[in-house]
């Protein structure tokens, strides 16, 4: 069996271009706020044209949440990557937690300003809860079909609701929030899953 390869040139070169791309819009957007900062300013600060800046982005909105398709793929990893050995409750509680956990050890006042940006506009707004919405549907199909249950049932649907949520908990203490909110689907998950059997 042979080793994964290393990315090419290219796409070093493009995973380069698209995070100075993202540096730079959210360096001017956190500056000036979203709304006051154009496109070309962007693509200006970032040393790029307009044109390769919508190669990268689909939209304006997109720069500030670059990192959408990533966190959604590691979302669901932590459902169907999991080891044989690991329930689904288990591997979402570690990856919430880990989330969670990182967030809070990281600059505050960096989590802060990223929050009163999105907060500040109304296009970030609505952008933040489709995305977040998205990531909910996403979920809930994973753990659905990894319990056997059909297509979009509700039952999925209200543990990714609820797994989404404890993502952004505003709470003192996160981490005992997290761990409140799962010991609570702990106690009703299992049920689905016996009477999916």
């Amino acid at each position: 069996m042979s080793a994964p390869s290393e990315p090419g040139r290219r796409e070093r070169k493009k995973a380069r271009t698209r995070g100075a791309i993202a540096d730079a819009a959210l360096r001017l957007f956190l500056a000036r706020g979203f709304d006051d900062v154009t496109v070309a300013e962007v693509a200006d600060a970032a040393d790029v044209s307009v044109t390769t800046v919508f190669n990268h982005f689909p939209s304006k909105e997109a720069l500030v949440f670059d990192e959408e398709a990533e966190r959604e793929e590691q979302l669901l990893g932590a459902v169907r990557a999991r080891p044989a050995d690991v329930d689904v409750l288990t591997a979402l509680h570690r990856f919430v937690r880990s989330q969670v956990d990182r967030k809070a050890g990281s600059g505050a006042g960096e989590l802060d300003h990223f929050i009163a940006l999105v907060e500040a506009s109304p296009v970030l707004r609505a952008y933040s809860q489709r995305m977040w919405s998205g990531y909910e549907r996403s979920l809930a199909l994973a753990v659905g079909q990894d319990a056997g249950l059909p297509g979009e049932d509700p039952r999925a649907a209200a543990l990714a609701h609820v797994v989404i949520g404890t993502l952004g908990l505003d709470s003192p203490t996160p981490g005992e929030a997290v761990d409140a909110a799962f010991a609570l689907l702990r106690q009703g998950w299992p049920a689905v899953i016996d009477d999916a059997l």
